[in-house]
């Protein structure tokens, strides 16, 4: 028997300002999509946007059901858009912003494991990795380099 050690590597900035002006923009689009969940149930909200290397940004957030196994994550909707969009196009940056008018959430808070798994797809069907990007409802930013950080044994079509 042998012990494999997994870990990941998490950048963290101070503000949205340490970013580059592409990933502020981008994150800015998570931002104003808090705007559009609809989450009545939770009062978890989640907004994301996604960068195309075509250089279009696509935003979705939270929609929640009465029949929770029917609710859709903020990040899932912003890759499916963009997939729906641009399915041949890989994806640059994917930034997610969260907020709960209950509580404060002061730290990035990481997608569910759906939302990871989905996250790796989209890098595996473009053969091409990209950062995400994590803010809570305070000024600090996590900066992963890829759905690995997320992700480490991720769910492939070599499996199938």
């Amino acid at each position: 028997m042998k012990e494999v050690k997994v870990t990941s590597t998490v950048t963290v900035y101070d503000n949205m300002s340490q970013l580059s002006l592409i990933e502020q923009t981008v994150m800015k689009k998570a931002i104003d999509m808090l705007d559009n969940v609809y989450a009545p149930y939770s009062e978890f909200y989640v907004g994301a946007a996604v960068l195309t290397d075509a250089g279009n940004i696509y935003g979705g957030c939270n929609q929640e059901n009465a029949s929770y196994p029917l609710c859709m994550c903020g990040e899932r909707v912003a890759l499916y858009n963009a997939g729906a969009n641009e399915p041949n196009t890989p994806i640059q940056v994917l930034a997610i912003a969260v907020h709960n008018p209950k509580k404060f959430i002061d730290k990035p808070i990481s997608p569910c494991g759906a939302c990871r798994q989905v996250i790796s797809e989209f890098a595996m069907r473009h053969k091409q990795d990209f950062p995400i990007l994590l803010k809570g409802g305070g000024e600090m930013i996590y900066r992963l380099e890829s759905s690995k950080e997320l992700l480490p044994f991720g769910f492939d079509s070599k499996y199938l």
